[in-house]
């Protein structure tokens, strides 16, 4: 009877993995929409890279260890990334697409960064022509790195080229590892006015994706990713340096505050809700 519960929670945690393919996939198609809009559709012609130029725009930044890009909206691509992820990602310069960007962004965390980027294409699309180079938009989130590790980078944007009609064509990006300057996870969208125009800081994002709620402590959340994943009590009591007796407690906790009765049902229940 075990053995025929753990084959079904591995067969829900390849389903699990499947969603998280198809809910990347989903979340991506909605960026590119944003994307889309804030260049209106409109051609951004041949890139000719000037890389200093674009170093000198470092000085908008205030960085420290960063790295930096050149993103062109109407195709949706990264044109241009500096050596220097690599030191602070882990990842090849010429491998870093935008397809990876949103596969790296922390789960807890895309939501958030789809909202961000739909407040800020709903912020440039009000701007006149002669603004949209006079602001800078920034927020920060966790990626993660080549190694597994997340970090919190500060991400900030201008724009370096426009039409006649204001659309953004291309945007110079510049991600800040601030992860020894900000211990909590909370995510703050500002719009910062260059050349004497306001800034707006803490901004409060429209919601295109709405994180989802879950009655679990994070401890719980601990213990149901890794029962998610086939361990038994005695194994999790060691990954996560706690008894058994309380591994089984806070077991005992998550079946009464889901209202299942059994391992698998408890998994199949955070699943369906997007917790796991």
């Amino acid at each position: 009877m075990l053995f025929e519960e753990q084959s079904k929670i591995l067969i829900l945690f390849d389903k699990f993995v499947y969603q998280q393919i198809i809910m990347e996939k989903l979340i991506l198609d909605e960026a590119r929409q944003i994307w889309r809009e804030i260049a209106q559709h409109k051609a951004p012609g041949k890139l000719e890279l000037e890389v200093d130029l674009y170093k000198k725009l470092i000085n908008f930044f205030q960085v420290g260890d960063y790295y930096y890009m050149v993103f062109n909206p109407p195709e949706m691509t990264i044109e241009f990334t500096s050596e220097s992820i690599a030191d602070i990602l882990g990842y090849p310069p010429e491998d870093f697409t935008l397809e990876l960007l949103t596969t790296i962004i922390h789960p807890d965390d895309l939501p958030h960064f789809i909202n961000f980027e739909a407040t800020v294409t709903q912020f440039w699309g009000k701007l006149s022509p002669d603004k949209v180079f006079k602001y800078k938009s920034r927020y920060d989130y966790r990626v993660k790195k080549a190694n597994g590790k997340y970090i919190r980078i500060l991400q900030q944007i201008i724009t370096i080229q426009s039409d006649e009609q204001g659309a953004v064509l291309r945007t110079f990006v510049v991600h800040t590892d601030i992860s020894h300057l900000k211990k909590d996870h909370k995510m703050v969208l500002s719009f910062i006015g260059l050349e004497g125009e306001p800034s707006y800081l803490d901004v409060r994002p429209i919601e295109k994706l709405k994180p989802a709620k879950t009655v679990l402590t994070k401890r719980e959340m601990e213990v149901l990713g890794l029962l998610a994943q086939n361990h038994r009590s005695k194994t999790i009591a060691q990954l996560l340096c706690i008894s058994k007796e309380t591994v089984s407690s806070h077991r005992k906790n998550m079946l009464r505050k889901t209202g299942t009765h059994t391992v698998l049902q408890l998994v199949t229940h955070a699943l369906e809700r997007g917790w796991i």
